[in-house]
């Protein structure tokens, strides 16, 4: 892991590129909002601050509004774009295989006059990788679930074989973007990634979510608007397989009457779950999870419509519950951290290198020592106070930026580039 980390801190100066760059998933923020939010946030960092002769291919589907043109009022060089027919859908589990050919016959023709063949290069996010790429890729790996939980990721023989060749593909990358040492270590061991090719770049966050929770009278306000708790424990996120929440409830259960108010009446925890996608679906299967686990009454339901309202459900937390099975990037505890809540989590992935001495890591799937991490915070005492410090410590140290994650992503194009460029993906 040190020797990880030592690769990750070389630094390649930028130098103009053409980027060729799979725009779809910024069209479609519901299915993928984690991609969505990354795309959009490094797009418009780049956008912010210009390197002269860099220029942009915009990959997008059709039948969606063209991302380009948000793009390009912003003020990144677009020079050209590329429509892509629609295929996840159509063809479901087979779309990720079908949409490695797509890109790479999207690619065609991109790189013309773009200072040399060496100079053009292709950024994906997304889940597909382009197939036998002409050009160098840089592929960001946003979420390891697929491989660290197959047995819900990759059921089918069809989703089988898209996430092999997905592997198969990115062990020839130029290089992989990860947002952990953590996660680089579990590319590497799971994927068998070449150990010189992993960057770890992290993500940052939202300046808007930090600066709607830093707003108290936002806060109350929105507390108000969705009728929260005066005290709860905050879960923000997806609610998919990824989240240990089955445990999370349990614990809930568990902790259920633990503590005592002065005037001797029961106090239980609450929880606050903020979703961040709105499909109509996972509201209801939330409910329906909590009641499954005799936890309905203590368990408050909200869609937390974009990162300023997102910010303030955080913010008004006593502390960030993140039980998880695979977390690749740990941003939704960097924004619990960036609001100075505390985080209690699961020894997951990104999570406990992130968190460190502001939170509780226990490991998952346990509901009993969840229980008493959520007691502690729930409380008080010196346990709460200490964590309490230190996630306001870390709010207060000096933060990342989207301008951050832009410069060293720039570093990583010209890293490729380099490679390429000497015969060798170096």
């Amino acid at each position: 892991m040190a020797r990880l980390a030592a690769k990750s801190r070389k630094r390649t100066p930028p130098r103009p590129a053409r980027v060729v760059i799979d725009a779809r998933p910024v069209q479609e923020p519901e299915r993928a909002p984690l991609t969505a939010e990354y795309l959009e946030h490094l797009l418009r960092a780049f956008a912010a601050e210009p390197l002269e002769g860099e220029s942009f291919v915009i990959l997008s589907r059709t039948l969606r509004p063209d991302p380009a043109d948000e793009l390009i009022r912003a003020g990144l060089p677009v020079v050209a774009r590329r429509r892509l027919p629609p295929t996840s859908r159509v063809f479901r589990s087979a779309g990720l295989t079908l949409d490695s050919f797509l890109l790479r016959g999207a690619e065609v023709g991109t790189a013309a006059g773009a200072l040399g063949a060496a100079g053009a290069l292709f950024h994906t996010a997304g889940g597909a990788v382009p197939i036998a790429s002409r050009l160098p890729v840089v592929a960001t790996l946003l979420d390891m679930a697929p491989w660290e939980l197959p047995q819900t990721y990759a059921t089918s023989p069809a989703a089988r074989f898209g996430h092999r060749l997905r592997a198969r593909v990115l062990r020839d990358a130029a290089r992989v973007i990860v947002c952990s040492r953590a996660t680089a270590e579990s590319a590497r061991r799971r994927l068998h990634l070449p150990r010189e090719r992993l960057a770890v770049v992290p993500l940052a966050v939202d300046e808007e979510l930090r600066s709607a929770g830093q707003d108290a009278e936002y806060v109350a306000a929105t507390r108000e608007r969705l009728a929260l708790p005066q005290r709860y424990i905050c879960f923000a996120g997806r609610y998919d397989a990824r989240k240990d929440m089955r445990t999370l409830f349990q614990a809930l259960d568990s902790a259920r009457g633990r503590r005592s108010t002065t005037e001797g009446s029961e106090e239980s925890p609450a929880l606050v779950v903020a979703l961040t996608g709105d499909d109509g679906v996972e509201p209801q299967l939330v409910a329906e999870a909590a009641a499954a686990n005799r936890v309905a009454d203590l368990v408050k339901v909200v869609v937390a419509r974009g990162a300023r309202e997102r910010g303030a459900v955080i913010a008004g937390a006593e502390a960030f519950a993140y039980p998880s099975l695979s977390e690749a990037t740990a941003l939704p505890a960097l924004e619990a951290l960036a609001l100075g809540i505390p985080v209690i989590c699961s020894r997951t992935g990104a999570l406990p290198e992130t968190v460190g001495s502001a939170g509780i890591v226990v490991e998952p799937r346990d509901p009993n020592r969840l229980a008493a991490a959520i007691e502690a915070l729930w409380s008080g005492g010196s346990l709460a106070d200490q964590l309490h410090r230190q996630a306001r410590k870390r709010a207060t140290t000096p933060r990342r930026t989207w301008s951050d994650v832009a410069r060293e992503t720039r570093e990583v194009y010209a890293a490729a580039l380099a490679g390429a460029a000497g015969g060798v993906l170096a």
